[in-house]
């Protein structure tokens, strides 16, 4: 059902059983896919496609331009997923030419106020909780919570299934599986209750708290702590994954405990 009171252009493409309330608009060259409410007064501005069973509370503004000041109008997009919940006054900025999209998974839930910026990469099952902000460029994968009032810098990475408690600012990347907390932000924990309901076993638990103890805990030099989880950790996924990450990130790590 479509309000009479809501504004939709007529290049929209609208899927099946979609509600939009009064005085929201949708722009042209906007999809928008079966099963999803659109709020009142919630701005889907062009160029952005949202998959299907989503839901968008009021006031809710997706796909607008930059605030990039080195964006100059160039096509960009916004995409989002199926089965997101973005709920009152979300702010998700477009694309600019680093990625040319900002781009939203599957089954995620970003709280009221949450921002994010152009060019993020979101996965799936994120939650980012009230007044968290994104700055352009990062990246969260899946199953990474973020509190109320998180706010990190431009061109990090938040790891898989990684707790971050509130109030807290990101300055460097935040590597799987973790809890973090303090200022400066620091690792506090393995995610065990996140990883055990997620299916994690309890070897794979002992595995990633026995590499962040290494890691983290015994006061060694970044690159001994590597060359000890290369030989004393067997192999397996939760290693090869904690490996890489290190090695990728660019931008460094959080602080040890």
């Amino acid at each position: 059902m479509i309000s009479n009171l809501a504004v939709v252009h007529p290049k929209a493409k609208l899927g099946k059983n979609v509600t939009i309330d009064q005085f929201a608009s949708v722009y042209e060259d906007v999809e928008i896919g079966d099963n999803c409410h659109i709020g009142s007064s919630a701005v889907i501005f062009q160029d952005t496609t949202i998959g299907t069973n989503c839901k968008i509370f009021p006031g809710a503004v997706i796909g607008a331009v930059s605030q990039d000041l080195k964006y100059k109008g160039e096509k960009t997009s916004t995409l989002i997923g199926n089965n997101n919940i973005i709920r009152e006054y979300v702010t998700i900025n477009k694309g600019t030419t680093d990625r040319m999209v900002t781009k939203i998974g599957d089954n995620n839930m970003l709280m009221a106020y949450t921002h994010i910026a152009h060019d993020c990469l979101i996965g799936n099952h994120v939650i980012l909780a009230n007044n968290a902000g994104l700055s352009g460029h990062i990246t969260v994968e899946d199953y990474a919570i973020l509190e109320g009032m998180v706010g990190a810098s431009q061109f990090l990475t938040i790891g898989a299934h990684c707790f971050i408690a509130g109030g807290s600012l990101l300055r460097q990347n935040v590597p799987p599986y973790v809890r973090c907390a303090r200022e400066p932000l620091s690792y506090i924990g393995v995610n065990k209750v996140g990883l055990t309901r997620r299916g994690f076993t309890e070897d794979s638990i002992k595995r990633i708290e026995d590499i962040y103890r290494i890691l983290f805990v015994k006061g060694l030099s970044m690159s001994k702590a590597m060359d000890m989880i290369e030989s004393d950790i067997p192999a397996c996924e939760e290693k090869t994954t904690i490996v890489n990450f290190v090695k990728n990130s660019k931008h460094g790590i959080i602080k040890g405990i």
